[in-house]
């Protein structure tokens, strides 16, 4: 008896109390979208007109943008060399370039979301095919695409777009083609990479001199497996408006000591080094990087861009990586000083594989 009455209070314990939720056999019905609200370009044809007006202004303030940054490249030559000029060169330049994409953005955004067809569908999905039929399946999704858009009837947002996108290219190739060098009729070898590149600021006798502070290095203060950033002393001497920094690009130095017995040498390369200590061309003849690590175990150099490797002890020969050739080696020796300096200049242009070479 007592069992039975334990069992019929556990049964009035399982069963829901009133007002609570039970689990149902019937399944979730699929409330679908919500109804369509109508934006205002679409109820009024006046608030229409001020997008289409709005978006092709905002493309034609992106290209009045990327002509003012080509402008400002001309009124402000960062060749001067002038403070003020390089200042204003990249405040000017780079306030043409962000409103030339700003404006393109945000008129690309405000095109799609006032003016391009505002309703939902749904895609269905089928298989792949490369039948006639899905081909024309195709041609009328971008019919579809451009009646929604209105690409195809609204001419002024249409011919906007064009020439905002063709005038963002313009200042990036504008300032590209600032880097390449240009042909002069005093020196019509200037735009020669050839010629620009096989000769730099080292010439005999030119000490080693630490970079940038240009402190002279004697040979007895190289210690073995130490490295040091070198430059010619004359570069030390050159302001910015003389061409410092491009002298100094093709010229820059990495100098190590090893043992004299671990260098592998030429015999037309015995007199390169000096006790051990040998300098090579920090440019990466891959593409110009600097080659500025140096493994000390291992006597590798390496270049961070691209992982060019090159081997110190046997005249910086490519040991890995995409560099074409072995970094070009400074010739050095000793003065009557004890400073370390150059016998002359690099045997072979400086930089990247790529140049024409004679």
């Amino acid at each position: 008896m007592a069992h039975d009455d334990d069992s019929q209070a556990l049964d009035r314990a399982y069963q829901p109390s009133p007002g609570l939720g039970v689990a149902v056999s019937d399944p979730v019905q699929n409330p679908g979208l919500p109804p369509h609200r109508e934006r205002m370009t679409d109820k009024d044809p006046r608030a229409e007109k001020a997008a289409v007006r709005t978006v092709y202004t905002l493309f034609y303030l992106s290209l009045a943008g990327s002509i003012w940054a080509v402008a400002a490249y001309m009124l402000f030559p960062i060749e001067s060399g002038a403070l003020i000029d390089i200042r204003q060169n990249n405040l000017f330049i780079g306030l043409g370039i962000a409103l030339a994409l700003l404006a393109l953005g945000i008129g690309a955004i405000h095109w799609s979301k006032a003016l391009m067809s505002d309703k939902e569908f749904i895609e269905h999905r089928h298989p792949t095919r490369g039948k006639d039929s899905t081909r024309e399946a195709a041609i009328k999704a971008f019919s579809d695409a451009n009646e929604e858009s209105g690409f195809g009837r609204r001419s002024m947002i249409r011919n906007s777009l064009f020439a905002a996108i063709v005038a963002s290219i313009i200042p990036g190739v504008t300032l590209f083609r600032g880097l390449a060098p240009h042909s002069t009729p005093d020196d019509p070898t200037a735009g020669d990479p050839v010629a620009l590149l096989k000769h730099t600021m080292w010439e005999e006798g030119s000490r080693l001199v630490r970079d940038p502070d240009g402190t002279p290095i004697r040979a007895a203060d190289v210690t073995l497996g130490s490295a040091f950033h070198v430059i010619p002393e004359e570069l030390a001497t050159l302001s910015h408006h003389d061409g410092y920094l491009e002298e100094k690009a093709k010229a820059i130095v990495l100098m190590m000591r090893l043992r004299p017995e671990q260098l592998i040498e030429a015999e037309d390369r015995k007199d390169w080094s000096y006790d051990g200590i040998v300098a090579y061309s920090k440019v990466c003849t891959h593409v110009g990087c600097p080659v500025a690590l140096y493994e000390q175990q291992t006597h590798h150099l390496l270049c961070p861009c691209h992982q060019s490797q090159f081997d110190v002890t046997d005249h910086a020969k490519v040991i890995f990586g995409p560099a074409a050739r072995p970094l070009p080696q400074l010739p050095i020796t000793v003065d009557d000083e004890g400073y370390l300096v150059a016998r002359s200049d690099f045997k072979e242009p400086v930089g990247p594989s790529f140049w024409e070479r004679h």
